[in-house]
Order: structure tokens, then C-alpha cells, then sequence
């Protein structure tokens, strides 16, 4: 009967120590106070715990976005999140601007690596950069796809956005050096009515990044930056090396998302989030399934 006691003993210490391996198999995920990286965080998480036995802890939403995540993954808080390779070079790094988005990339990726020791996986596809746009209908029947063409007639069209755009030098100034704006009129407007005055007329050209979901609620046209005066904002995941070396195949999947979303398909999803309300992790589900990650 003893032997049996310890017999019986051992097996659930067995048990109980596996209980506990398997409780430790564990990331943090972050995601910035933005639809955008809700959903995508969201993305990453689904296929860690579909692909693997390991757990995903979320902290979406932290306010301040890279200025907290960053020292919180520097100090082990955080294993990874979606970050965009111009801020991860002009304000994590604090580099001189690279227009060039390969270079830019590849920069980011190797100082990264050398400075924090963090990896900068595949990148997602669309990138999230400041542009232009203007009413679809309008803009075709004017012709207007680029900012050349924009610049082109810009003397018979109003361009509104916020204050601090028209006092930057990587704003208004610089655009009008770089491609010769002379807009019949600008209107400063708050950030937060910039679509409903395009959508209402009040102006005809707005200030705005490439994936936000009002483009689509006002049928926008984003205006291609022909010359690359605005750097670009690529997303991926960023990671950090230890997190990779304890779980080494966490890169393959993440990097199914490599290539897989577009300009557009994130700018629905935003939209989803943002105007629908709708859950960011039921819209990032539907899309994995859509594109058979999931």
C-alpha cells in the first residue's frame, strides 16, 4: 500500500510540474491606444496560441505608445509588439530622416539588433505614412493621382489641416519646397474635423495617414507622394531576442503576416474599430481566416 501512496504521489507531482511548464510558456504582448494596433496585436496574438502551446498576455492600449513601450520592453516587461519603421528610426533612434524605405527598414533592423538587442521581423505590408488625399470623384475627373499632379492645380484648390502641420518643416514648408504648392487658399482646422470639412466641401485636399478608416466613410483618395517626402511608417512586429531565442518558433509565425495586409485592407479594418465599434479581435479573427492563416 505504500508503494502505491508513493506511486501515486510521484504521478501527481509529474503532473503538477507539467501544469507548471506549461503555465510558464508565456509572451506579453503590447499594442498602442489605436485601433490600428489593437487589431494587429490582436493578429499576432491568435497565431502564437493557434500555432503553439505558448499563452498570450495582452496589455493593449498603453498610453503614450512607443515613449512607454519601448523602456517597458527594454526592462523584460513586454516581449513584443507592431511598431512602424519612421518612428522607430526618427523617435526611438533619433536619426536624420531616410526617404528611402528599404534603407529605412534595414536600418532600423540592424540598429535595433546592436542597440537593444531587439529583432524587427517581416513587415506587414502596408505602410502607415503621412499623405494627402482628396475626394475620389474629384480627383479623378481632374486627374489627380500624385502630388505632382496635385501641385500641378493647386491654385485652384483649398487644402485644410491641423496648425502644427503648416509650421513643421517636414509638413507644409517642406512640401511646398519640395514640390511647389501654391494652394489658393489653407485653413487650419482641428485634427478631429478635418474629414467632416472635406466631406461638407469646406476644403478640397486634407492631411491624413494612409490606413485611417475615415478615408473610406468619405471615399478619399490617398494621393501618392511621388517625390518620397514623407518617410515611410512600414509596420511589423517588433521582438525582443530573448523572447526569440526562448521560443524560436515564434518567428515563422509571426512572419505568416509578412506581405498580407495592404494600405486598404487596413484601412477597412480601422474602420470597423472605429466608425462599427466592432471588437478589434473579432475583425483581426475574420481577417486571418479570410487570408487561411487561421
Amino acid at each position: 500500500m505504500k508503494k502505491w501512496m508513493e506511486l501515486g504521489l510521484i504521478v501527481v507531482l509529474v503532473f503538477l510540474v507539467a501544469g507548471c511548464q506549461t503555465e510558464n510558456k508565456k509572451v506579453v504582448i503590447a499594442s498602442k491606444p489605436m485601433a490600428e494596433s489593437y487589431i494587429i496585436a490582436e493578429m499576432m496574438g491568435q497565431l502564437i496560441e493557434a500555432n503553439s502551446d505558448i499563452t498570450v498576455e495582452y496589455k493593449m492600449g498603453i498610453g503614450g505608445g512607443t515613449s512607454n513601450i519601448q523602456p517597458a520592453m527594454e526592462a523584460g516587461d513586454i516581449d513584443m509588439y507592431p511598431e512602424y519603421t519612421g518612428t522607430g528610426w526618427l523617435f526611438v533612434l533619433k536619426n536624420d530622416l531616410v526617404t528611402d524605405p528599404e534603407a529605412l527598414y534595414e536600418g532600423v533592423k540592424s540598429q535595433y539588433q546592436e542597440k537593444y538587442n531587439f529583432v524587427w521581423l517581416d513587415r506587414y505590408g502596408f505602410n502607415d505614412t503621412y499623405a494627402l488625399a482628396m475626394d475620389k470623384t474629384k480627383a479623378d475627373s481632374m486627374g489627380i493621382n500624385t502630388f505632382s499632379d496635385l501641385a500641378a492645380q493647386s491654385g485652384s484648390l483649398v487644402l485644410g489641416s491641423e496648425y502644427d502641420f503648416y509650421e513643421r518643416e517636414d509638413g507644409y514648408p517642406g512640401l511646398v519646397t519640395a514640390y511647389g504648392f501654391n494652394f489658393k487658399e489653407t485653413k487650419e482646422l482641428d485634427i478631429g474635423l478635418k474629414y467632416k470639412a472635406i466631406g461638407e466641401g469646406q476644403v478640397d485636399v486634407i492631411n491624413n495617414f494612409s490606413t485611417d478608416g475615415l478615408l473610406a466613410e468619405y471615399d478619399l483618395k490617398v494621393l501618392k507622394d511621388d517625390k518620397g517626402f514623407f518617410p515611410a511608417y512600414e509596420a511589423a512586429t517588433v521582438i525582443r531576442q530573448e523572447t526569440l531565442d526562448k521560443y524560436p518558433e515564434l518567428e515563422a509565425i509571426l512572419n505568416q503576416l509578412a506581405g498580407q495586409i495592404s494600405d486598404e485592407e487596413m484601412q477597412q479594418m480601422n474602420y470597423y474599430v472605429e466608425k462599427e465599434n466592432r471588437d478589434a479581435g473579432n475583425v483581426a479573427a475574420e481577417f486571418l481566416k479570410a487570408k487561411g492563416l487561421l
